[in-house]
This record gives structure tokens, sequence and C-alpha cells, in this order.
């Protein structure tokens, strides 16, 4: 019995992958892949997007859904402000490059670039897969310097404080690096 109940806990450890977002200070894996903006497809890459200033990653676990509908309208209210402190924003899901052309036009707005990640190499290279559904992204969104290090991390299913948390961070940076 006690051996079964060995196995049996040791399964349960590794049958399911134990995700955990990247903490503040580590550095974010450099990544190139598809992304649209305004409905057109093109090439993003982490590193070139660097180049301008911090960069606001989040990642959403699927293209129209409510929550992720409610995230994708507050980001592109808030684009021109996080513009203005020379953020760029990129949402990204496993949804295909097709499906993210409609959603960048109709609910980020043509605001900001939504990203494919099929295969889930980003997600998973940022510890943001959803733990219940493996084959979803959690919400979990980092602000990342110019440095290419983590300075924010937030992971929470609800929506709501995202943008304003990830704002923070940013206008906390900006001020810490005023030129």
């Amino acid at each position: 019995m006690k051996r079964l109940m060995t196995l049996g806990l040791g399964c349960a450890m590794f049958g399911a992958p134990v995700y955990a977002a990247l903490t503040t200070g580590a550095q974010a894996p450099d990544f190139t892949t598809e992304a649209t903006l305004a409905g057109k497809p093109f090439k993003f890459s982490l590193a070139n997007a660097l180049k301008s200033g911090p960069v606001v990653l989040y990642f959403y676990p699927a293209a129209f859904t409510k929550g992720c509908t409610i995230e994708a309208h507050d980001f592109a209210e808030a684009t021109e402000k996080f513009k203005a402190l020379g953020a760029t924003v990129i949402g990204v899901s496993h949804d295909p490059i097709d499906t993210l052309n409609k959603f960048s036009v109709s609910e980020c707005r043509n605001k900001f670039a939504v990203a494919s990640d099929a295969d889930q190499s980003i997600t998973k290279a940022y510890d943001a897969v959803l733990a219940a559904k493996p084959e979803y992204a959690n919400r979990t969104s980092y602000v990342i310097a110019p440095t290419g290090k983590i300075i924010y991390e937030y992971t929470a299913m609800d929506p709501g404080q995202h943008v304003g948390n990830t704002m923070a961070a940013v206008e906390k940076w900006k001020a810490e690096h005023k030129s």
C-alpha cells in the first residue's frame, strides 16, 4: 500500500508540470515570432523592440474570450500612454496568426501588436503556461527593461490589474532613467 501511495504521489508530481513566472531581475528570454498589428503580419523581435525602450510583454489564454477581450481593450486604451513613456506593448497567445489578424483589428483596436506562439516555445520560456490547461498561456504580464532584465512580473487570471500594474512599473522605470 505504501509503495502504491508513493508511486501515486510521484505520478501526481511529475504528471502535471509546475510553472512559475520568471522573477524580477531575471534575464528575459529573447525571441522572434510572427506578430500582427492592425491586421498586418510582421516579424517581432524582442531584441529589436528593446532598442527603443522597455517592453510590456503580456501572455493571455486565447483571443476572443471574455477576459482576453477585456485585457486587449484595456491595453488598447493605454497604448498611447505606454508609447509616451517609450514602451512597446505586445500580447502573446497560442492562437494562429489568422485569428490574431482579426483580434488585432477588433479587440486590440489597431493600437498594439499581438504575437502567435503556436508551439508555446515563448510561453514555456517565460514560465507562463496555464497549469490547469497547459495548452493555454496563463495571464502573465512582464515589463522588460532595455537591458533585457525583467523589472516587473504579475500573474492573475483576472485581467483587471494588468494594465495599471505594468503602467506603474514603466512609469517607475522611466522616473529612474530620466535622461
